[in-house]
């Protein structure tokens, strides 16, 4: 339930599809385990997992959706052993060189016949759509992976106007300032570790962690024209993140005495618990982008 990583889009438009709705269309896109010949399969599955009933887990117009991946490990060594040995057996047979087409044909049908006893994985993603701040929270460190699951629900819904999130004033010259002068705005504290780059195609990148960011050896890198573009912060008393000059939200954890605020509906009804913590993930990490938002200029103008 408690998202671990943000990568974060917003609505060029406003998002109006209701659960029903959205629901509806996202269950001619449901996940379905690969067959014997199928290399990966990716499709949509229930929101709160083995627990849940639904594609869709809404409350307060909130909507939380789940994405399901199985891939094939076929590993390419196996598929070349495998090709080489048939390559030399047809040209020792046929006293003579195989052509690339042959030996293309030839890797399709070795790697038709290996599928079926190809072990495979599984992997799941989910996102957050929040129609009141007009954003989509994907939960992923990968931005290609966020965008493998907004193609899906681009298919799913028709179209889906959203832009990755970009700030009015760079991320990593706000962040400099921010540790240059030692002071990080209200509701956000600065950690105890940061990334520092140079600009320059010729300039070095230095990672400090759990160090005093404001001592002189990290500040002498300021002063040579490195700037921050990875910093540990705290929200409130409820996140700690790593916010990075790409807008990418990393690392994210909840504290638990934030999660224990739950406590009391206790564990005799999981799915009560499930709802109760998506409520409360929801409402925090809508006040974190707010004021992230806020204390970073505000966004971009959208094209």
């Amino acid at each position: 339930m408690w998202f671990k990583n943000l990568t974060v889009y917003r609505f060029n438009k406003p998002f109006s599809v209701d659960t029903e709705a959205l629901e509806k269309s996202l269950e001619d896109f449901t996940f379905s385990p690969c067959s014997s010949q199928d290399i990966s399969k990716f499709g949509f599955s229930k929101a709160l997992g083995k627990l849940g009933h639904t594609l869709v887990h809404s409350a307060e117009n909130r909507h939380l959706i789940c994405a399901t991946k199985e891939e094939k490990i076929l590993p390419s060594q196996v598929v070349k052993e495998a090709l080489e040995e048939k390559v030399a057996q047809i040209e020792d047979e046929e006293n003579r060189k195989l052509a690339k087409k042959e030996k293309d044909t030839l890797k399709e049908e070795i790697t038709t016949t290996l599928l079926p006893r190809a072990f495979s994985r599984r992997s799941q993603i989910h996102a957050l759509i929040l129609p009141e701040i007009e954003m989509i929270l994907v939960d992923s460190s990968s931005a290609t992976k966020a965008e493998e699951l907004l193609a899906l629900l681009r298919k799913a819904l028709g179209s889906l106007p959203v832009i990755p999130m970009s700030f009015k004033t760079p991320i990593e010259t706000q962040m400099t300032e921010w540790l240059k002068s030692n002071s990080t705005p209200a509701p956000f504290e600065m950690q105890d570790e940061a990334e520092l780059k140079s600009d320059s195609d010729e300039g070095g990148i230095v990672r400090f962690k759990q160090q005093d960011l404001t001592e002189d050896e990290v500040l002498a890198h300021l002063e040579v024209g490195k700037q921050v573009h990875k910093l540990a912060l705290h929200f409130g008393q409820s996140i700690a993140f790593v916010l990075q000059s790409d807008a990418g939200i990393k690392r994210l954890k909840f504290s638990e005495e934030f999660r224990a605020h739950n406590d009391e509906v206790g564990t005799e009804d999981p799915l009560a618990r499930l709802d109760a913590d998506f409520a409360l993930m929801g409402s925090e990490l809508i006040a974190l982008m707010n004021s992230l938002v806020e204390v970073l200029g505000g966004l971009e103008d959208s094209l």
